[in-house]
């Protein structure tokens, strides 16, 4: 039996790695973005990304929440694109929850050395893991760049996510600053992509969930859309708890890693 066709949710830029990985690997797949992602605007989050990239090295470590916010607050660290930056005089270390981040960071040139992740063998790729292989870095004193995104129309200074990670650094007797380096929202979806929508919802395809968020946008922009017979692959659990709050009849979960992905996938065909 052949494994359903997927329906890949991420941002833009990675849903197109992700389809294109699944592609490879005879797997039918079509992106359907759930978030909008890029640059930050108002003057004041702009000068503020400004100046933390200008401060990078007071700090021990910065902690990307994404590969987005390392793209993005690499982006304009020089005026070359992102592969041709190669910042070598970098000498924070960077934090990374997940392969992906740390992807984008070496694309860019941070020292692979100077990079810390989650074990590609971890349950989870998220904060909690994360601190389990970085707490031993942070001692009093030290200062942790937080960098993050900001949900567009949201008026918050300094963005959501990972508040968990930064108490986990005070606790330790560090302290926490942030930065926003890009914003997100809900993408304009086309006719072509309602019609698509509704179709996965009901014609056996997987939907490839990696963000609550997206969750919601898709529940956002079909508001009379049942989900009873919709299948999702839930890359978190609270992601799958969100898939199951929005009525998705069927829900599995795996590590967001692509050989786990492509496993569940086949293994549910």
């Amino acid at each position: 039996m052949h494994p359903p066709q997927v329906i890949v949710t991420r941002p833009e830029r990675e849903a197109a790695h992700w389809v294109s990985q699944l592609t490879q690997r005879g797997i039918a797949a079509v992106a359907l973005p759930l978030i909008h992602v890029g640059p930050v605007t108002g003057a004041a989050l702009q000068e503020a990304l400004q100046e933390a990239r200008g401060r990078l090295d007071d700090y021990r470590a910065a902690m990307f929440v994404s590969g987005n916010a390392a793209l993005y607050f690499l982006q304009s660290f020089h005026a070359q694109p992102p592969a041709e930056k190669a910042p070598h005089a970098i000498k924070t270390r960077a934090w990374a929850p997940g392969p992906g981040t740390a992807r984008v960071l070496i694309d860019a040139g941070w020292p692979v050395a100077l990079i810390d992740g989650p074990a590609s063998t971890a349950p989870q790729f998220d904060s909690e893991t994360l601190w389990e292989q970085v707490h031993s870095q942070v001692h009093a004193g030290d200062r942790v760049l937080i960098v993050r995104g900001r949900s567009a129309g949201v008026h918050e200074h300094q963005g959501s996510g990972r508040d968990w990670l930064a108490r986990q650094i005070e606790a330790a007797g560090g302290l926490v600053d942030f930065v926003v380096a890009y914003e997100r929202g809900a993408p304009r979806m086309s006719a072509e992509d309602l019609v698509l929508a509704r179709q996965a919802a009901q014609n056996g395809s997987l939907w490839l969930l990696s963000s609550s968020e997206a969750v919601a946008h898709l529940v956002d922009a079909l508001p009379q859309q049942s989900w009873r017979t919709a299948r999702a692959l839930a890359t978190h659990p609270r992601i799958a708890q969100a898939a199951r709050d929005a009525g998705f009849g069927e829900i599995r979960e795996c590590r967001p890693a692509l050989a786990d992905v492509v496993a569940s996938i086949e293994s549910g065909a």
